[in-house]
């Protein structure tokens, strides 16, 4: 046996034991479903590390490990370096104005909560649509994103790759709903978090530790501001300057801000969690998580330019580094892991698309909750299915295809949602026009400038254009209609803190989590500079006379904001938790 098909061997054994640990998983998982609030909800009693593991399993899919990766190794490894903390905030907005209500709501589903909160089945359904569209272009993504790595590593085709990807996570989610997705994503979180970690710290070990590494990129001449805060603009790229490039990557994260905070991947998993503290600690705990994993995954990406700088094409990096430089069971393990990625985020688009199409959609409802059960997985099958079939014959293209269909909720759900809680105004007809005109302003023009039938410019992305115009609509439209009592009525009991919540011993505790924020944005800043900062400016002669550090420079100042972001999402959930679940001294 060659030493080829024993490296390819290893691989794919890795990948195959996993497969079948998340299939055992969820078959055990399955058992326990008895009811339809076990199928969507997981029962609500998941606790904070089952709801973070399956946040951050859900959100990085593919288009973390492949498409951003690739995207960071061309060049923009110093932006999507500094920036994480951005984007990341989201998660503790998100819970605090909107998460934790949603929770106390008792929905089955986002649009659920949306039918409900506005008395209407049309919003229930316009939602469920978006939900349907949006969410199946997603789960096109990241199956294709799998079908890569199993072509990339037994050399069987695209097509079959596709074929196995598919029934692999639909065995683990069809038949145990959100109990299995919960199980089967945290257990995949702490797989590729321990492989994205391990493997940046043999590469960096491998090109002389963080500050030589950092040197070396900084110097890399095919790619000369790779580590800088812009990376590679100008021309050949998608910006003209910096200036551009930071109005795209200030709306793009923002939008991601929103997806994190309301979309329904990610908030459906407060109504999974065991009390309203799970979900103010888990958004916590995920904020940091993710923007850990991230730097690892991302680091490790840029510093693969220092083994191999011109992999084509760039999306394959980490199989390539996997395959080529880290040693075969460590690589092994981060192809594992990218594979977990890939499979997590498919079931949870794939058991929430299923979820609506059943309940949101249809809306087909029965006193049985047996036959209601067997409608749910036969709608989730079909759904599957057809998503398969369109993969099928739409060619690949991960990084793209995610930032078309992942940012559609920041348009057309963001600006509802928030309104949904804090707006004593918003009518049911002001929700519907407001879901419906901010998806159609984003998804068309982001549309005709995917084909080139237009140019936007950076500050006209599709993702502002929707949201603005969901804001306007949903404004204008319930400025001219009244809201129901129902509405009214329905709001005042979700601005109700039960009485079973407000506790101290666990307002303690969920106080600890979040200094923890503070924590960070002290630490973070320190190593930045020591790592980063310092070995970047020392390679591109920008050190002052007196050899110390410039300050001035858009590295520098990004790293110093870290702190602010921090205390801004310390400062809301602390007076979350004060004002509402901290007893009342006597």
């Amino acid at each position: 046996m060659s030493s080829a098909w024993q490296a390819m061997d290893i691989y794919t054994t890795a990948i195959i034991i996993s497969i079948v640990v998340y299939i055992a998983v969820g078959n055990y998982a399955g058992r326990s479903v008895k009811r339809l609030d076990d199928y969507y909800v997981a029962g609500r009693r998941s606790p904070t590390l089952l709801i973070v593991g399956t946040l951050i399993a859900s959100v990085l899919s593919t288009n973390a490990f492949l498409g951003e990766t690739g995207f960071v190794y061309s060049g923009q490894a110093g932006p999507y370096l500094l920036f994480p903390p951005t984007a990341a905030l989201g998660y503790i907005f998100g819970a605090v104005f909107f998460g934790r209500y949603l929770r106390r709501s008792q929905a089955l589903t986002v649009a659920d909560f949306f039918g409900q909160r506005f008395n209407s089945q049309r919003v229930q359904i316009v939602a469920g649509i978006t939900i349907v569209l949006a969410l199946g272009g997603y789960l096109l993504a990241v199956t294709q994103g799998a079908a890569v790595i199993l072509q990339e590593l037994t050399g069987i085709s695209y097509h079959a790759g596709l074929l196995i990807a598919w029934a692999s996570y639909t065995l683990f989610t069809l038949y145990s709903g959100s109990k299995g997705v919960v199980l089967t994503d945290t257990i995949m979180f702490l797989l590729f978090t321990a492989a994205a970690f391990f493997a940046l710290y043999y590469l960096v070990d491998l090109n002389g530790g963080w500050s030589t590494s950092v040197y070396q990129l900084a110097q890399v001449d095919s790619k000369p501001d790779l580590l800088s805060w812009h990376g590679e603009v100008g021309e050949g790229t998608v910006w003209a300057n910096p200036t551009e490039y930071l109005i795209w990557t200030l709306i793009i994260d923002f939008s991601w801000g929103l997806v994190y905070a309301v979309s329904p991947w990610q908030s459906s998993r407060h109504l999974m969690a065991r009390d309203e503290h799970v979900v103010l600690r888990s958004s916590i705990w995920a904020c940091l998580a993710l923007i850990l994993v991230q730097i690892f995954l991302y680091a490790g990406a840029s510093v693969v330019n220092l083994s191999k700088p011109d992999i084509t094409p760039p999306e394959h990096t980490m199989i390539w580094a996997a395959k080529n430089v880290l040693p075969e069971l460590l690589g092994a393990l981060l192809l594992a892991g990218i594979m977990a990625a890939a499979l997590s985020s498919a079931s949870t688009f794939l058991s929430l698309v299923g979820f609506s199409t059943n309940n949101d959609v249809l809306r087909i409802r029965s006193d049985d909750q047996q036959y209601q059960l067997q409608l749910s997985r036969l709608s989730m099958l079909l759904v599957g299915f057809l998503a398969l079939l369109v993969s099928l014959f739409f060619p690949p293209s991960i990084f793209w295809l995610t930032y078309f269909v992942g940012t559609v909720f920041a348009s057309a759900w963001g600006p509802v949602a928030f309104m949904s809680i804090w707006s004593k105004r918003i009518t049911s007809a002001g929700a519907f026009w407001g879901i419906t005109s901010g998806f159609l302003a984003n998804v068309i023009p982001k549309f005709c400038d995917f084909m080139q039938w237009i140019d936007l410019p950076a500050y006209l992305d599709p993702i502002l254009i929707g949201a603005v115009v969901s804001l306007v609509v949903t404004i204008s439209v319930s400025r001219r209609g009244e809201v129901s009592l129902a509405e009214q009525q329905y709001r005042q009991k979700l601005h109700t803190t039960p009485i079973e919540e407000r506790n101290n011993k666990r307002a303690s505790t969920t106080t600890l989590s979040a200094f923890c924020l503070l924590a960070y944005g002290v630490l973070m800043p320190v190593l930045y500079y020591q790592w980063y900062i310092t070995p970047y400016q020392s390679a591109g002669n920008q050190l002052l006379a007196d050899g110390s550090v410039n300050w001035h420079t858009g590295e520098a100042m990004i790293i110093l904001l870290t702190p602010v972001w921090m205390l801004l999402g310390f400062t809301v959930a602390l007076w979350c938790i004060r004002r509402d679940y901290k007893l009342s001294a006597r």
